[in-house]
């Protein structure tokens, strides 16, 4: 027989002793030998006693005639193995963040985000989707989206209204009906004032050794300078920035300045067939859903534009899940961490090189307008408002329709 000079009865028992300690490769390589030993008919014959199949007998003998093959210190070909189920599952992960994303949370100032729905509640609503997929794979999914697992107990801040959660579901049905429609849909707020001059700036940044930037000891404001008032829209069909800096006060006039800005320079441009705009926006500050001053500037806005502005507040307590914060705002200080904001015209140049990989670009402009403080709308003048409150939580949400066609 071809095999006469090699027992495959003791070859079998050989196997056997060493299969337990032999890894993928060096098993290969065990049976390859054999065959090569026996020579014609080798691959049938041991495969027959070592029941290892003929491909693998073969794979072996091309390794071991062809040493390069596999690069030291691997078992298998890069790509070997089975295929993880993201890969042959396209439409997990961006299910899982659709899952998410109506819930997330987080501190605006950290790329970390955290999700209040535990893994094996996720894990079933994607079975229910048609995924195969466990809370295990989840949780791995997680983890390389940067998501972390938290108590709800150690999420919650501030005052909790009841329909908190409710109002979070709306605010995230409208935004992907107007998406869905191809109608733009922005989330604005004031990011926080800064002092403008040669003052410390957290972060670090990569200078000689020995060499730190020298600031000023005291964080008093220059007169001649002031503070800067980044107010942001965040278009969050297409990962768009626009940032307005106000040298003046912060109020509602300058919000929706800001906001008119970018529709005439971005907007307008990009949704060419829009007839409604969608602002998601904090309850507070000069967006505040009880600004009257707010309300009569979109008013005049929706006036010049012919657009129906509608507005969806986030309820009181949580601004930080307002989108603009966490995928604008806290770019923008990561981009100037460590770096003094010395002049107006360089926080303008930081903010419009703020990049991501996911590909944020932002737009910004110096606003040198006047917006004083203490302007009252009279009765007569709100009374004129072309407001048409939603059935659910009008205080928060409401349609602002131009006066006249």
């Amino acid at each position: 027989m071809a095999g006469g000079m090699i027992d495959l009865g003791t070859v079998r028992q050989i196997f056997d002793i060493l299969h337990p300690v032999l890894d993928e490769r060096t098993r290969r390589h065990f049976v390859a030998a054999g065959a090569m030993a026996i020579g014609y008919g080798g691959i049938s014959e041991i495969s027959r006693a070592t029941t290892v199949c003929r491909e693998t007998i073969r794979e072996g003998i091309r390794e071991l005639n062809e040493p390069g093959t596999i690069p030291k210190g691997r078992i298998r070909k890069e790509g070997g193995g089975r295929k993880k189920i993201v890969e042959k599952d396209p439409t997990l992960r961006t299910d899982l963040e659709s899952l998410i994303e109506p819930v997330t949370r987080g501190d605006p100032e950290s790329p970390l985000r955290w999700t209040c729905k535990s893994v094996r509640k996720l894990a079933a609503e994607l079975k229910a989707l048609g995924h195969d997929t466990s809370h295990r794979m989840v949780a791995e999914l997680l983890h390389e989206m940067n998501y972390s697992l938290q108590a709800n107990k150690k999420t919650i801040e501030g005052s909790s209204h009841p329909d908190r959660n409710a109002q979070f579901e709306h605010i995230h049905k409208q935004v992907q009906i107007h998406l869905v429609n191809g109608q733009p849909a922005i989330s604005v707020d004031t990011k926080k004032k800064e002092l403008v001059g040669n003052f410390k700036n957290s972060g670090r940044e990569l200078r000689p050794k020995g060499d730190p930037e020298q600031v000023r000891v005291h964080d008093f404001v220059i007169p001649e300078l002031g503070r800067a008032a980044p107010y942001g829209v965040y278009d969050m069909g297409r990962n768009v920035g626009w940032v307005s800096v106000g040298i003046d006060h912060d109020t509602a006039a300058f919000a929706v300045e800001t906001i008119r800005r970018w529709w005439y320079s971005m907007g307008q441009q990009t949704y060419p067939n829009a007839k409604q705009l969608l602002i998601t926006a904090d309850s507070g500050g000069s967006n505040g859903a009880r600004v009257r001053l707010w309300k009569l500037e979109l008013q005049k806005m929706a006036d010049e534009t012919g657009l129906d502005i509608a507005v969806c507040h986030f309820p009181p307590g949580t601004s930080k899940w307002n989108k603009i914060e966490h995928r604008l705002f806290s770019f923008i200080t990561q981009n100037w961490r460590g770096k003094p904001l010395i002049s107006h015209e360089v926080i303008v140049n930081l903010i419009a090189s703020t990049r991501t990989e996911k590909g944020l670009t932002v737009r910004c402009d110096l606003d040198n307008g006047s917006y004083p403080m203490g302007i009252k709308v009279s009765e007569k003048e709100f009374a004129q408002i072309n407001i048409k409150r939603h059935d659910f939580h009008g205080e928060w949400n409401y349609t602002i329709k131009p006066r006249s066609p």
